[in-house]
C-alpha cells in the first residue's frame, strides 16, 4: 500500500496518476478534502482510501503494517503567507511526525522540499548537505522547508530509505485550484484567453532585462517520473534538487504559450508587486549532478515541449491529468 499526502493537490494528484499508470492502484490519499475544486484532481484516480490530514498520524500508527511507502507532498505552499505559525504547524511539525512514524515503523519516505530554500541564490543552487545550514530563504514558506531539511540532517534515527526533493518551478496539469500561486504557464494561458496578451514582471535590477528573469521550469510529469524512479532504485538517501538544470527566461515561457496556441506574442511588462519585490528571485537553476549519481535517468522535457503538452492537452480542454 502506498500513501500520498497532499494527494488532492497539484503535484500530489499528478503523482497518483503516475502511480496508477505504472499499475499501482489502491493509493491511500491524505489531504484536507474541504475544497471541491481541489478534489476534482482525484476524480478519475484509483484511490482506495481518503484520509483527512488531521487523522493521518493516528491512522498510520494503527495501519503501518500495510504501508509499503510514503510520499509526503502535503504542505502549505503560499509564498505570500507570512504567518510563521501556519508553516510551523503544517510544514515543519507535521512533517516531523511523518518522519518519526516512518522511522519508527521502517517505512521508506520521500518528501517535498523546495528551491525556495535557496533564497536569493547568493550561495548557489548546489544540493550538498553541507550548504543547507547556511541557506537564507526569503519568506516563511522557504524557511519552513529549510528548517525541516536541517532537522532531518540532524536525526540519528531515520526511515530505511528516505529522500527529500527541492522542487524548482513546477508547472503542469491539475493546478486549476491554485489561484495566485498557479504557474506562470497557467496565468499566461488565462491572460491570453481573456485579453489576448500576457503581462510579465518588469525587471527591477539593472543586470536583468525585462522578461529575462530566469527560472528552472520543470514539467510536473517529469517530476513524478523522478519521484517514482527514486522510489524504485533507492540508491542513496539524501536531499536532492529536482529541476531540469537549465534556467530559462520568463519571456521564453510566454512565447512558448503563444506558440502552443498558434498566436503571435503580445507581451506587456508591469511592475513586480511591492509586497514581493524585495523577496523576488531573479535566477534559479538546479544543480543535478547528485540526481544523476543516484542513477535517475528521467529525461526532462524542454520548456517548449512541456508547455505545448500542457496547453494543448489540458488547459485548452479544461482537462485533468
Amino acid at each position: 500500500m502506498i500513501v500520498v499526502t497532499g494527494a488532492a493537490g497539484f503535484i500530489g494528484s499528478c503523482l497518483v496518476a503516475r502511480l496508477n499508470d505504472l499499475g499501482v492502484g489502491g493509493i491511500v490519499a491524505v489531504d484536507d478534502f474541504s475544497r471541491d475544486d481541489k478534489n476534482k484532481n482525484l476524480t478519475t484516480k484509483d484511490v482506495s482510501l481518503m484520509i483527512d490530514r488531521k487523522f493521518f498520524g493516528d491512522w498510520l500508527e494503527a495501519n503501518y503494517q500495510q504501508v509499503d511507502f510514503v510520499y509526503h507532498l502535503g504542505a502549505r505552499t503560499d509564498t505570500t503567507e507570512f504567518d510563521v505559525s501556519v508553516f510551523n504547524e503544517l510544514n515543519l511539525n507535521y512533517s516531523k511526525r511523518v518522519w518519526q512514524l516512518c522511522s519508527k515503523y521502517s517505512i521508506p519516505l520521500i518528501y517535498a522540499s523546495s528551491a525556495a530554500t535557496y533564497g536569493s541564490g547568493d550561495l548557489g543552487y548546489d544540493d550538498s548537505h553541507a550548504l543547507i545550514p547556511s541557506l537564507q530563504p526569503l519568506n516563511p514558506y522557504g524557511e519552513s522547508k529549510n528548517d525541516f531539511d536541517k532537522w532531518v540532517l540532524q536525526q540519528t534515527v531515520a526511515p530505511p530509505f528516505w529522500a527529500g526533493f527541492k522542487f524548482f518551478n513546477v508547472y503542469g496539469p491539475n493546478e486549476y485550484h491554485k489561484g495566485r500561486m498557479a504557474s506562470v504557464v497557467m496565468h499566461s494561458f488565462n491572460q491570453i484567453r481573456n485579453t489576448g496578451m500576457v503581462k510579465l514582471f518588469r525587471s527591477h535590477r539593472p543586470d536583468f532585462a525585462d522578461g529575462m528573469q530566469l527560472r528552472d521550469f520543470v514539467y510536473v510529469k517529469d517530476v513524478t517520473s523522478v519521484l517514482t524512479e527514486m522510489a524504485l532504485k533507492r540508491v542513496s538517501s539524501g536531499i536532492y534538487n529536482l529541476g531540469t538544470g537549465q534556467a530559462r527566461p520568463f519571456l521564453h515561457l510566454a512565447q512558448a504559450v503563444f506558440k502552443a496556441l498558434n498566436l503571435q506574442p503580445v507581451i506587456e511588462f508591469v511592475d513586480t508587486p511591492a509586497d514581493i519585490r524585495d523577496k523576488y528571485q531573479y535566477f534559479t537553476e538546479a544543480t543535478t549532478t547528485k540526481l544523476r549519481e543516484a542513477r535517475i535517468t528521467t529525461r526532462f522535457s524542454s520548456l517548449e515541449e512541456g508547455v505545448a503538452d500542457y496547453v494543448t492537452g489540458y488547459l485548452s480542454r479544461g482537462e485533468y491529468l
